[in-house]
């Protein structure tokens, strides 16, 4: 049985690390996780291509990736939020973070994808893989892919921000005062200008997330393929597999996260959580009578194996 028949991916999110309190990501639709706490307000949408995965009867795509903007595009992670406290420009960063040390699970070729990734895609990327507390954090200002500055104090989303079925894409800029915020900063106009922008800490340091301003953001990208589970950076590089790295260990442990911090205080604002599941796992999670019958329901297919993949040889 393939890696995409044996696991099932689930997203999550919620103000903090605490899965206890997040809220499933209904994949590929317009319906936003809605998350409030004394730090922010914010709406959180996930988009993944060729996505099979749960709840069960998700979209297996996004209007999204029809757009002119991102045809290449695997996947997206939207947000909008407000903060209900200024933070400094140096201290905001969005990125992953792991509970346990990774060093003995990463795969070959990681310290040459990890140097194209920064050299070519994100020159921002600060991180620690191989220490006890691994991280790869990117300063917002300087790594997203999109940064549109709102209003202070925000409106409310508008007509075509809630159309069914119609894809709310945020592009680079500002919106009513927030153009203004844009100028006082001199904040170039195009993405990868303002990236550039902000690869200088003062500049950085200079601005400031406002307390009660709405920012929208978009961070998406080519390379990390969820419905084969692998890494694709390219450049004569093969893919590299994130299954066949996990050695063996309880798979409901490891997930990929992605956290906005405020690392002045080491404090996640929201957490989402791209979790793999073996299908045993999601079968007992959701009621399900058989394993074969949640590959059904997830792939499509008519006849699969069953076999539970719990051994090191399986995971191998």
């Amino acid at each position: 049985m393939s890696h995409h028949e044996q696991y099932i991916l689930k997203v999550t999110a919620g103000a903090t690390y605490d899965t206890s309190k997040h809220e499933d990501v209904q994949v590929n639709t317009e319906k936003p996780v809605n998350i409030s706490s004394e730090h922010l307000d914010a709406r959180i949408q996930v988009r993944i291509k060729d996505y099979r995965g749960l709840p069960e009867g998700s979209p297996s795509t996004s209007p999204y990736f029809s757009t002119p903007q991102h045809p290449y595009d695997r996947y997206s992670i939207s947000f909008a939020f407000t903060p209900k406290r200024s933070i400094s420009g140096k201290d905001l960063v969005f990125g992953n973070d792991f509970e346990h040390p990774i060093r003995d699970r990463l795969p070959p070729l990681f310290d040459k994808a990890f140097g194209i990734v920064k050299w070519w895609i994100d020159p921002g990327l600060d991180g620690d893989v191989y220490g006890d507390n691994p991280y790869l954090y990117g300063a917002l200002l300087s790594s997203i892919n999109v940064l549109r500055i709102g209003n202070n104090p925000p409106q409310a989303p508008d007509a075509e921000e809630k159309a069914e079925g119609k894809a709310v894409i945020y592009e680079e800029g500002g919106e009513g005062d927030g153009i203004e915020v844009r100028a006082k900063y001199s904040i170039p106009a195009t993405t990868s200008q303002r990236q550039k922008h902000f690869l200088n800490e003062a500049k950085r340091t200079d601005f400031t997330f406002e307390e009660g301003r709405e920012y929208k953001c978009d961070f998406f990208n080519p390379y990390v393929d969820f419905n084969e589970f692998a890494l694709k950076i390219g450049y004569g590089l093969p893919a590299i597999s994130i299954i066949g790295h996990w050695d063996g260990q309880p798979l409901r442990t490891h997930s990929l996260r992605y956290v906005l911090k405020d690392r002045s205080t080491n404090t996640e604002l929201f957490v989402v959580i791209f979790q793999l599941l073996p299908t045993e796992d999601a079968k007992k999670e959701n009621g399900i009578e058989s394993a074969e019958d949640m590959v059904k329901k997830v792939h499509g297919g008519d006849k699969v194996e069953t076999k539970a993949a719990d051994s090191d040889e399986e995971l191998d």
